[in-house]
């Protein structure tokens, strides 16, 4: 398992939130949600039941009217109503947010030591987040942060500002006596996932978010991080 090091120098900053960063923030994370729905959509094309309605309804209409307008017009509809059905939850979950942990981030994130919300600098310009809050029903005997809202803007993927904000929670988890770091991420966010099996995670589990995700079969994945101080019985 990687152990947790100091963070190498970079051209990046990554700092605690501070209220004139909500804005930015918002929009960070808003977008980060919002961007995963082309790649719903054709999740949702990929499944079996999708292609039985794009060829059944089609062949239905044109047996049913002898035209092919209608048929092909059918498939149009379909098409779009999938769309709607991939954006739905983004939105839905995006709303959830704005309106609980996300709706005053200094009293959600940053009123108590074992909670933290951050931001990367990159450029001047925040570029990244990342919060993380304490597992209310963590299991017996374990003391488990939970990883949320990881996101790096579009232009800047690619400097590592994904990888040094995890870090950053898993060195704070680490100096706050957790044992484990915990997350939830989507099978669509592929890039996500990667990184965190890369860095150590593990997969736990995996449940669908709703009833619209489970039709698409976007499935939600659970991870966790045992901390190194928890393995080895270190402070």
């Amino acid at each position: 398992k990687p152990q947790i090091h100091s963070l190498p120098m970079a051209p990046h900053h990554i700092r605690k939130y501070q209220k004139t960063d909500r804005k930015r923030v918002l929009d960070l994370f808003s977008q980060g949600m919002v961007e995963h729905i082309p790649a719903t959509f054709c999740l949702g094309l990929k499944m079996p039941q999708t292609y039985l309605v794009l060829l059944g309804v089609p062949v239905a209409l044109l047996l049913v009217s002898g035209s092919w307008l209608l048929a092909l017009g059918s498939n149009v509809i379909l098409l779009v109503f999938l769309w709607m059905l991939a954006r739905h939850p983004w939105r839905q979950y995006v709303v959830m947010c704005l309106q609980t942990d996300l709706a005053d981030i200094n009293k959600s994130y940053l009123r108590d030591r074992g909670s933290c919300f951050w931001v990367a600098e990159s450029g001047g310009h925040v570029a990244g987040i990342v919060g993380a809050l304490p597992v209310e029903d963590a299991p017996p005997g374990r003391k488990q942060l939970q990883l949320f809202h990881l996101s790096v803007a579009l232009e800047h993927r690619g400097e590592g500002l994904g990888k040094a904000l995890v870090m950053t929670v898993l060195q704070f988890a680490r100096a706050q006596g957790y044992s484990e770091v915990v997350l939830e991420t989507s099978m669509v966010q592929q890039d996500a996932l990667t990184l965190y099996l890369r860095m150590g995670f593990q997969k736990t589990g995996e449940y669908f978010f709703s009833k619209v995700f489970r039709l698409l079969g976007n499935s939600t994945i659970q991870l966790k991080y045992c901390l190194p101080s928890a393995q080895e019985g270190g402070p």
